[in-house]
């Protein structure tokens, strides 16, 4: 711990065995966040989600269920429920991807399939609110992108950046809470996980997954700092 506070305890709701918390454990950890792991698939999720309530930091990583999906997946409507709650108290809360929608949602804002697959590196461009934010720190740094869907700007949500495939990159409100649509913390090993899990899923949609190694090689270490940056400004406004 270098921040010199006590410790934290943030709740992490990871989705999928290869969606883990990657390159942002280790910032949690030098600003004194104890991390707790609670897999929405396992049973006691529930029991698990109202434990969670007193937590200083929620963080909600992706997956790949889509958020109307709630018909086939018995986790959706109970996370959906439990932000409702927190949200309305101002208790803080980040969102990755699959997170970044089912916060949307939980704020009242539609989630669905998008125009376009967005798999790869790509700017991503802050808007003049996000140069004010921790967004800033993506600037000019090809952020990963491993989506299919998209959703509406929640009201009384600030927008913070764009990109040229989605207008909502990322969102927040106030310094409490901070949402993206991109991976910042996905890691070389976990996109190496990814690509070759999501084998089938890339041929689909005609995308080369040498050509993704080739962009993580060029792109994955200055991603990764922007990404400790990022999160770091985020942990520090809400010290």
């Amino acid at each position: 711990m270098t921040v010199g506070e006590e410790r934290r305890r943030a709740v992490v709701v990871q989705h999928d065995e290869t969606v883990r918390l990657g390159n942002f454990e280790p910032v949690l950890r030098e600003h004194g966040y104890e991390i707790e792991v609670v897999s929405a698939r396992e049973p006691g999720f529930v029991e698990a989600l109202d434990a969670a309530c007193d937590a200083e930091l929620l963080v909600v990583l992706g997956s790949t269920s889509g958020v109307y999906e709630a018909d086939r997946h018995d986790f959706i409507a109970p996370e959906i429920e439990h932000l409702r709650g927190r949200l309305a108290v101002e208790r803080p809360v980040l969102g990755v991807c699959f997170g970044a929608q089912i916060i949307a949602a939980a704020l009242g804002g539609e989630v669905r399939p998008g125009d376009t697959v967005d798999v790869g590196y790509r700017d991503v461009q802050p808007t003049a609110a996000g140069l004010d934010s921790p967004l800033r720190h993506v600037v000019g740094v090809p952020m990963a992108e491993w989506h299919g869907d998209t959703f509406d700007l929640p009201a009384g949500a600030t927008l913070l950046a764009s990109s040229s495939a989605y207008r909502n990159e990322a969102y927040g409100i106030g310094d409490w809470l901070l949402a993206v649509q991109f991976h910042p913390e996905l890691t070389d090993e976990m996109h190496e996980d990814w690509v070759r899990g999501d084998a089938a899923f890339l041929a689909r949609h005609d995308i080369d997954p040498d050509a993704l190694r080739a962009q993580r090689s060029r792109h994955g270490a200055p991603m990764q700092l922007a990404s400790a940056r990022m999160l770091g400004e985020y942990l520090s406004r809400l010290s």
